[in-house]
């Protein structure tokens, strides 16, 4: 099985100790850091992928539920609160699971079993679940034409719309698969099949021309042509 790379995201410091001696038990699961709220959390899922956020619901600047909203569909969630009464929030927000403080080893880790990488049992979906707002967007991985950065959202061109996630491109390079999706420029991944012409520096992909940079450039060529 591979690791699992989890962040652990709590105001308290005794919840977040005790959730990393957990993580630390299970031969499955890596603990990426620690945060003690929102936004630390989100610096630390720029710099890296994480597969699995143990979420606080109730902290004093940004709800976990509020939270939820920003982070990347690639990431699952598994909530941890003292409150009962946001269960039913948590699972409206496709939560992994709901752990009711204090919490037990055992009902950790029958949480942490549900957790599947995309690479066990999902490595031929040919679709893309795509978070934007409230919304939850299944895209083919064949109608989307590009994924452009903007700020710290990224757009997802696709045959008939335009999707906007929060989520860096970084992040989500890493989860498409190469054979279809290449980055060709910082704020560029483009869908390979698509591709029409190179111009001097820019590939044509129907009307759309999207700028390759120079640290791409000599991969593209070798690639797609």
């Amino acid at each position: 099985m591979q690791t699992i790379k989890c962040l652990v995201v709590d105001d308290e410091e005794l919840a977040r100790s005790l959730l990393a001696a957990y993580i630390e038990k299970v031969d499955f699961l890596e603990l990426v850091g620690t945060a003690e709220n929102p936004v630390e959390a989100l610096q630390r899922m720029r710099e890296e992928t994480i597969d699995l956020l143990f979420l606080d619901i109730q902290m004093p600047e940004i709800k976990g539920t509020d939270f939820a909203k920003m982070v990347p569909t690639t990431t699952k969630i598994i909530f941890t609160t003292a409150y009962s009464e946001y269960a039913l929030e948590g699972f409206e927000l496709n939560a992994l699971d709901y752990l009711l403080k204090p919490i037990a080893f055992d009902r950790f880790l029958n949480a942490v079993n549900k957790f599947q990488l995309p690479s066990e049992g999902r490595i031929h979906q040919d679709t893309l679940t795509v978070k934007s707002g409230y919304d939850l967007h299944k895209l083919r991985h064949s109608d989307i034409r590009y994924i452009e950065s903007d700020g710290e959202y990224v757009i997802f061109h696709t045959l008939e719309k335009k999707v906007m996630s929060y989520q860096s491109l970084k992040s989500l390079e890493k989860s498409l698969p190469s054979s279809i999706f290449m980055r060709v420029h910082r704020s560029y991944i483009i869908n390979k099949q698509l591709v029409n012409s190179l111009k001097g520096r820019s590939l044509l992909l129907s009307k759309d021309q999207i700028p390759v940079s120079d640290r791409y450039y000599e991969q593209v060529k070798k690639e797609l042509f």
